[in-house]
């Protein structure tokens, strides 16, 4: 296993896969604890997941007025959830929506492997409601997650929080609030995976600089300039690369 600081970007199936591998599941129930303490509910709001969210939105299917997952063209798209489609392939210079129109935007997998981190975050501000609250997952560079090519978080940019903090108030967003999540080794096999909450509670309390992921809740200041909006892009429909189970 290689170390590397910028991996090839993994597309829907690879995620998918992981997502379903004991590592994944852990992972994932490590971050969602996290996200529910930011947003622990969303009832009647429009919810936008950009990048590869679906793991991450299930929990809002069933009280939000509408859960939409964008995924870009470097990802290819997912059927998601299994029952209908809510899943879209979208460019991200080009969001294919109406001003203001999501009042919660959640992303993963997204922000580190854009071709353009500020001009997504516009436009991702271009469709958020006044209101409304942006909620980032990106990986930490000072953890191993972001380094391990085995990672699905070494692929692409890894941030410092400073780093997060001036993107985002580069782009327009007040950060507002800040947290860590995932402690447990890229490497765990399924045994050491189901100790994951062990390895959280002892990382958030020894280790707390080295946690896989940031995770940074920022507002949409209304003080910059309007952005103008950019026409959508008409793209041909990918297949679906996998079917990922609600």
């Amino acid at each position: 296993m290689g170390l590397s600081l910028v991996a090839m970007q993994l597309d829907a199936g690879e995620l998918s896969d992981f997502y379903e591998s004991a590592l994944g599941r852990a992972a994932r129930r490590q971050i969602c604890h996290r996200l529910k303490l930011f947003w622990p509910h969303c009832r009647g709001l429009r919810v936008l997941g950009y990048g590869f969210a679906p793991p991450y939105l299930k929990s809002w299917l069933t009280e939000a007025e509408r859960v939409i997952a964008m995924m870009p063209p470097r990802t290819g798209v997912t059927a998601w959830p299994a029952t209908r489609q809510l899943a879209v392939l979208g460019e991200e210079d080009a969001l294919p929506f109406a001003d203001a129109v999501f009042d919660r935007i959640l992303v993963v997998h997204g922000l580190e492997g854009a071709d353009a981190a500020r001009v997504l975050l516009r436009q991702l501000w271009r469709v958020l409601a006044p209101e409304g609250r942006i909620l980032l997952v990106t990986p930490n560079r000072a953890s191993l997650w972001a380094q391990l090519e085995a990672s699905p978080f070494a692929c692409g940019r890894p941030f410092h929080r400073s780093e997060l903090a001036s993107l985002l108030t580069d782009t327009l967003f007040e950060p507002v609030q800040w947290d860590r999540a995932l402690y447990l080794p890229p490497f765990a096999g399924r045994r050491m995976a189901g100790l994951g909450d062990g390895f959280e509670r002892l990382g958030r309390r020894l280790f707390p600089g080295v946690a896989g992921v940031h995770l940074v809740e920022a507002s949409k200041s209304l003080y910059g300039r309007a952005v103008r909006k950019t026409p959508a892009k008409a793209k041909a429909a990918l297949r679906p690369a996998a079917t990922l189970q609600s």
